[in-house]
């Protein structure tokens, strides 16, 4: 139950880059609302890897745990909802959720991540995070030396194809229709053995998500065991757009060393910010940015 209306902090997402802001912000005393719907963008990944002391875990009994931590701070409020519209106002800004609650803030902070935009092959979703994944560093190693697919072509092609040939030499890249990698690129490959499929793909055959073959739409088919895919993404959130905050080329929020976005008052974290994403490069930046909003909620004060 939500006793109070304004708040110094709202913080929009409250995954592991919202939570880990709302620690370094009930630490500092601050009065924060966290405002989230409960379905991080990971909740289909079985494990998190590569954060130390949690590798291995699974990311609800991450998130779990940390709401727990968080919520020991008795300045720190949760809203179970969507937050819908934002407006900026002379004394800060005011936030109204789906359900029609209005609540405003000195600051915001949106953790909001991104929406991967998955390719309409048949099985693919139901793979993805599971045994079709973006990240060696996150699920490398519990594939290596497997049978591999990687899904990408051109310069991307090429050098996923070189970075995922640290974990595994079995590996063959298909470039779902007529490759555009150079002369040189093609030689290269083909002199690591990794062989250059161009057929355009049909389908993922799977077991509860776990990849089994790649069905082309020749009706070839290969026999893989983890397939990776770098999707592109657009803004989970409009908020930030709304109010005017600008994007990168990359299409991600713009922030600065302070993470604080184009437009003041407004910072953002996690993965609409950054490129690198994982579960502990989301807690690190929201670590620093609710340290970074305390900071600048001092400085005002002292004006």
């Amino acid at each position: 139950m939500i006793n109070q209306k304004h708040f110094e902090v709202i913080i929009v997402g409250g995954s592991y880059s919202g939570l880990s802001a709302a620690m370094s912000l009930g630490r500092s005393l601050r009065q924060v609302l966290v405002i989230d719907s409960g379905l991080p963008c990971n909740r289909q990944t079985p494990h998190s890897h590569n954060f130390i002391t949690q590798d291995g875990e699974k990311p609800q009994v991450i998130s779990a745990k940390a709401k727990l931590q968080v919520d020991f701070y008795e300045t720190v409020q949760f809203y179970n909802g969507v937050a819908v519209s934002v407006i900026k106002k002379e004394s800060g800004f005011e936030i109204k959720t789906e359900s029609g609650k209005v609540f405003t803030a000195i600051k915001i902070l949106f953790a909001t991540g991104v929406k991967d935009l998955l390719p309409q092959i048949s099985g693919f979703a139901e793979c993805w995070g599971i045994s079709i994944l973006h990240c060696p560093y996150c699920h490398g190693y519990e594939v290596k030396k497997e049978k591999t697919a990687i899904i990408a072509n051109g310069d991307m092609g090429f050098e996923y194809a070189k970075l995922i040939s640290n974990w595994t030499k079995d590996l063959r890249l298909l470039t779902n229709g007529k490759s555009t990698l150079t002369l040189e690129q093609t030689q290269i490959l083909q002199k690591h053995k990794i062989e250059i499929i161009e057929d355009q793909i049909e389908s993922v055959a799977h077991e509860n998500g776990n990849v089994e073959q790649i069905i082309f739409k020749s009706q070839a088919k290969i026999t893989v065991k983890a397939i990776y895919f770098r999707p592109p993404y657009e803004q989970h959130c409009k908020l930030p757009e709304v109010l005017g905050c600008e994007l990168t080329e990359q299409g991600l929020l713009k922030i600065d060393f302070m993470q604080k976005t184009t437009i003041a008052g407004v910072f953002a974290s996690g993965d609409n910010s950054i490129q690198a994403r994982s579960v502990a490069m989301a807690v690190s930046s929201g670590s620093f940015a609710g340290a970074s909003i305390n900071s600048e909620l001092i400085q005002e004060s002292f004006l």
